[in-house]
């Protein structure tokens, strides 16, 4: 599936080169499909799911060529469709749903997780307990049951056979931290040794705590870079805060953090030696030491 966020981001970054090159108002671009200049203006910005019928409209109104008249309108089809993530984001939560969104069809994927085990690469009961000390910290609405489930559907999307490449720089903070019940975390690490060793398509690098960074980088977050087999997409970046995540789409914003995460991968140490690391510190906690 093609993610209908990018595609949105995709469509307006068209109608907004489309109607400056015409030298539209947003109140003149609304009265040609008998709309109001806010619902134009959130069509502008990405953040409304388009009516394919109103974007025909507005193409042929700009006459448009017929061969980009089409490469336009299965944008917008693509964009008006609604993911197997939207109906559930209540249940699942606002913050899973999106990241549901940013994966579909997402032909590679790099992350750097600074305190937490990536949500791509959590086992169910890591899921469960995170989410419990969230709902107590933060009386988060969701079901936890639900969020658990949620996971599963994304990393099935993400790890099928024709899915995207995943590239994780895992900060040993992350690791040593106690993020759930010893067993549990003693498993999830386990759990991250075997995907290493299975996947081809999954590579995990632990970045350790005393590691030189180029520049003396330090990262302020976590975050992930999404890129997309379209070429003229949009590369996306998902920066993670306390309450609520920042989306960046092509911004000069998403250039630092893809060169932040050249210098992390970098400074980590080599797949192989971090599989054996993380081998070694669960085969420590299963001891007790």
């Amino acid at each position: 599936m093609i993610s209908p966020h990018v595609r949105r981001q995709r469509l307006a970054h068209e109608l907004n080169s489309l109607r400056r090159a015409r030298g539209y108002s947003t109140a003149r671009m609304a009265s040609v499909i008998g709309s109001t200049r806010q619902h134009v203006s959130r069509l502008l910005n990405g953040h409304l799911a388009p009516d394919p019928d109103e974007i025909a409209a507005l193409l042929r109104h700009f006459d448009v060529p017929a061969d980009q008249l089409e490469d336009l309108l299965t944008i917008a089809r693509q964009a008006a469709t609604i993911g197997w993530w939207e109906p559930l984001a209540e249940t699942m939560g606002p913050r899973q749903a999106m990241y549901a969104g940013l994966e579909a069809g997402a032909r590679r994927i790099d992350e750097y997780q600074m305190t937490l085990i990536p949500g791509l690469l959590q086992i169910p009961s890591f899921t469960e307990a995170r989410c419990r000390a969230e709902r107590l910290a933060h009386r988060l609405p969701f079901d936890c049951l639900s969020a658990v489930e949620a996971r599963l559907l994304r990393q099935r999307a993400v790890h099928r056979d024709a899915g995207p490449t995943y590239e994780v720089v895992l900060d040993e903070f992350a690791i040593r931290r106690p993020a759930a019940p010893s067993d549990v975390v003693v498993s999830q690490l386990d759990h991250l040794v075997d995907v290493g060793h299975s996947s081809r398509a999954t590579r995990i690098r632990v970045l350790r705590l005393a590691a030189g960074i180029e520049g003396d980088t330090i990262p302020m977050s976590s975050f992930s870079i999404y890129r997309y087999p379209d070429p003229d997409d949009p590369v996306v970046v998902a920066i993670e805060a306390e309450t609520s995540d920042q989306v960046l789409a092509d911004t000069p914003a998403t250039a630092v953090y893809i060169e932040l995460h050249r210098r992390l991968a970098e400074a980590a140490m080599p797949a192989s030696d971090s599989l054996d690391f993380l081998a070694t510190v669960a085969e420590e906690m299963r001891n007790g030491r």
